[in-house]
C-alpha cells in the first residue's frame, strides 16, 4: 500500500510543482485532477488535460513523476454521468471517454468518476439509464486496461433537498455497481455520516476496491437532532452543508484509521490511499492546504508498511 493524494485541492497549482512538493513531503503517488477547465465546482481542478494529451506530452507527464519518485494512481473527473439536462451528460460522458484513453496514454491504472442521479426520476430509473450509459464506458476502459471507479460519495448537494445525488453511497449500490464492471473508489467518511461502520462495510469488498480515499469525518449529534440525518431544510442556503456534520483530515475526525487500514491489509489491498483534502479548517489558502496534508500524512503514514 502507498501513501497519495488527490490534487483537486491545489488547484491554482501547477503539477510539477505539486509533484515536487509531494515527494518532499513524503508521500509516493497522486491522483491527479482532470476536471475541464470550467470551474464551477469546488474541490476541482484542472492538472491535467485529458481531451487534449497526447503521447508526447504522456510521456513528459510520466517523466515528471518518474523523477520525483511518484506513482500515479487514478485520474480523477467525478461528475454527474446521469445529468438531467441531455447537453451537458453528453459532455460529461465524453470527458469520461478522454479520461479512460489518457488513462491508457500515461500507463495510470483507474479513471475515477460517479454514477450521478437524475433528480426528476426514481432511482429505478436512474439505475437503468445507468446501465445503457456506462455499459460503453465499461468496455471501452477493459479495451485499455483501465479500471473505470466510482468513489461513494453521496453529492447530497445536487439533488435540491439534499437526497443522494450519486447512486454509489452504499453497499447495496456498490453490489449493483460490480454487475456492471465498475470498481470502487472506497472512501470512508461518506458512511460515517450516513450511518455505516466504515470498516464493516469495506470487509467483504476489500478485493472489489481497485483506489481509497483517506478522509474524515466529524458529526455533531446535538445538531442532528434538530435536523434530522437529511439536515436542514428551512435554513439551508447552501445545498452541500447539511448542518450537522463537516469533512475533516485523517486523524481529526472519527474514523479508526487503525482499524480501517488494518481491514484493507487484512483483504489484500496493495493500492493507493489517496488523502482527499475537503476539511474547512485546514482549507482557505495553499500554507493551510499543505499543513492539513501534513496532518494527513502524520495520521497515516506510521500505519502503511514500507
Amino acid at each position: 500500500m502507498r501513501l497519495g493524494f488527490l490534487t483537486a485541492c491545489m488547484p491554482g497549482a501547477a503539477l510539477a510543482d505539486i509533484a515536487a512538493w509531494a515527494a518532499d513531503a513524503g508521500y509516493e503517488a497522486l491522483e491527479v485532477a482532470a476536471w475541464p477547465r470550467i470551474g464551477d465546482r469546488d474541490f476541482t481542478a484542472s492538472h491535467l488535460d485529458a481531451a487534449g494529451l497526447d503521447q508526447a506530452q504522456a510521456d513528459e507527464m510520466r517523466a515528471l513523476f518518474d523523477r520525483h519518485g511518484l506513482a500515479m494512481s487514478s485520474i480523477a473527473y467525478y461528475d454527474n454521468n446521469l445529468h438531467p439536462d441531455p447537453e451537458a451528460r453528453r459532455a460529461i460522458n465524453g470527458h469520461v471517454r478522454a479520461c479512460i484513453e489518457a488513462a491508457a496514454l500515461l500507463g495510470c491504472p483507474s479513471v475515477g468518476t460517479f454514477v450521478g442521479r437524475d433528480p426528476g426520476r426514481t432511482v429505478a430509473e436512474n439505475l437503468a439509464e445507468a446501465e445503457r450509459i456506462f455499459a460503453p464506458l465499461v468496455d471501452l476502459a477493459g479495451e485499455r486496461g483501465v479500471a473505470l471507479i466510482v468513489e461513494n460519495c453521496p453529492m447530497e448537494g445536487w439533488h435540491p433537498d439534499g437526497y443522494p445525488g450519486n447512486l454509489a453511497y452504499s453497499p447495496e449500490l456498490w453490489e449493483w455497481m460490480f454487475s456492471l464492471g465498475l470498481g470502487l473508489n472506497f472512501d470512508p467518511s461518506h458512511l460515517l455520516w450516513l450511518g455505516i461502520d466504515p470498516v464493516a462495510a469495506l470487509r467483504p469488498y476489500v478485493d472489489r476496491v481497485a483506489h481509497a480515499h483517506a478522509k474524515d469525518a466529524e458529526v455533531f449529534p446535538e445538531r442532528r437532532d434538530r435536523h434530522g440525518v437529511f439536515g436542514r431544510t428551512v435554513e439551508r442556503t447552501d445545498g452541500w452543508d447539511s448542518g450537522w456534520w463537516r469533512y475533516r483530515m485523517p486523524g481529526l475526525g472519527q474514523i479508526d484509521w487503525r482499524r480501517l487500514v488494518d481491514a484493507l491489509y487484512e483483504g489484500g489491498f496493495d493500492g493507493v490511499l489517496s488523502v482527499e483534502h475537503e476539511d474547512p479548517v485546514w482549507g482557505g489558502d495553499d500554507e493551510r492546504v499543505r499543513a492539513g496534508l501534513e496532518v494527513a500524512h502524520r495520521t497515516l503514514r506510521p500505519l502503511i508498511v514500507r
